[in-house]
């Protein structure tokens, strides 16, 4: 059994990372990629990414948890298909992007996999969390904005569904209430949207909170030479 451990986080001094989390259907690519041309616009480097999938590793990983085909996994083969694709993602794409100090908005990070292998599969949030922390280097977003949907809207936008969509309504809801928790116990480092929002609004709200964060950025970039 592995034993709970207090995480405490690494944020990286170098660029910002921002990411999106949400249930099916919330609308997380469009806001991620309304955000990246927006930043782009004015001028920042910006490395636009998700997960599962992003690398060629993760790639090959995403086909496997995602493809009905695959079937049954045991939930802990599951957890650790997604450490891998994580740990690949974060050494490969993520921290290489920060430490240049550009912008890293990605869809998706370490909240899903406790939400949905932790609280969704009813593994130990403590167990998925240590394996999940240790993939990444426990490096964290300096923002996650959360898009809150009810999975029973948000599901049912899709008709063809992955393993993960066509899991149960309880499944999702149980994921879903273990993202608003994650959010409510840290709100330096979270925004909580309503989903259902106009799409413009939403845009606007993120990129408000989106904006003090790169001016932090680039001073301290001016601050190191």
């Amino acid at each position: 059994m592995f034993t709970e451990m207090d995480f405490t986080g690494t944020y990286l001094p170098q660029g910002l990372f921002v990411c999106f989390e949400g249930g099916e259907g919330s609308g997380k690519s469009t806001q991620s990629r309304l955000l990246a041309e927006r930043l782009e616009s004015l001028g920042h480097v910006v490395r636009l990414t998700f997960e599962p999938g992003d690398t060629r590793v993760g790639a090959e990983l995403r086909r496997i948890v995602l493809s009905p085909e695959t079937g049954q996994l045991s939930d802990r083969t599951e957890v650790l298909l997604y450490a891998a694709d994580k740990a690949e993602h974060v050494d490969t794409v993520v921290v290489p992007a920060l430490e240049r100090g550009e912008v890293v908005i990605t869809d998706r990070y370490v909240d899903t996999t406790l939400a949905y292998q932790g609280a969704g599969r009813g593994l130990a949030i403590g167990e998925v969390e240590e394996v999940a922390r240790w993939a990444t280097g426990d490096l964290r977003p300096h923002l996650t904005v959360v898009l809150d949907v009810d999975p029973r809207d948000g599901l049912g936008r899709f008709e063809g569904r992955d393993r993960i969509e066509a899991e149960s309504l309880d499944f999702h809801q149980r994921a879903r209430q273990s993202v608003l928790d994650l959010a409510a116990a840290d709100p330096d480092h979270y925004l909580v949207l309503d989903a259902r929002a106009d799409r413009d609004e939403l845009a606007a709200r993120i990129l408000e909170r989106v904006t003090p964060l790169l001016a932090r950025a680039t001073a301290a970039a001016e601050a190191r030479g």
